[in-house]
């Protein structure tokens, strides 16, 4: 099992950078593929990017692709998320999850969730 911790967001101009950081616990973190997901109000839960545990191949969705940038740390058990040209329509609660299997776009094949953390970009 494992347990993940958000932290890096926050209030941030159109235009602006953020980099999230998700820190997990427990054993064996380099097992894990790791995604973050976003869930804006009123909205599903959005696939944002992930990164597999063997060969930290990386995946996005459309509307982060050139901007977001996911990146991991198997030494320090942390992955990152890097965001620049923010727009307000990434305004969101972000979520760090990991997965031991299944499709890494799908939500609902994530074993494990991190509590969120709020991204606001101003226009």
């Amino acid at each position: 099992q494992v347990q993940l911790v958000e932290s890096g967001g926050g209030l941030v101009q159109a235009g602006g950078s953020l980099r999230l950081s998700c820190a997990a616990s427990g054993r064996t973190f380099s097992s894990y593929t790791m995604g973050w997901f976003r869930q804006a109000p009123g909205k599903e839960r959005e696939f944002v990017t992930a990164i597999t545990r063997s060969d930290g191949r990386t995946y996005y969705g459309d509307s982060v692709k050139g901007r977001f940038t996911i990146f991991r740390d198997d030494a320090k058990n942390t992955v990152y998320l890097q965001m620049h040209s923010l727009k307000p329509e990434d305004t969101a609660v972000y979520y760090c999850a990991a997965q031991s299997y299944g499709s890494i776009r799908l939500s609902s094949e994530y074993q494990y969730w991190g509590q969120g953390t709020q991204v606001t970009v101003s226009s």
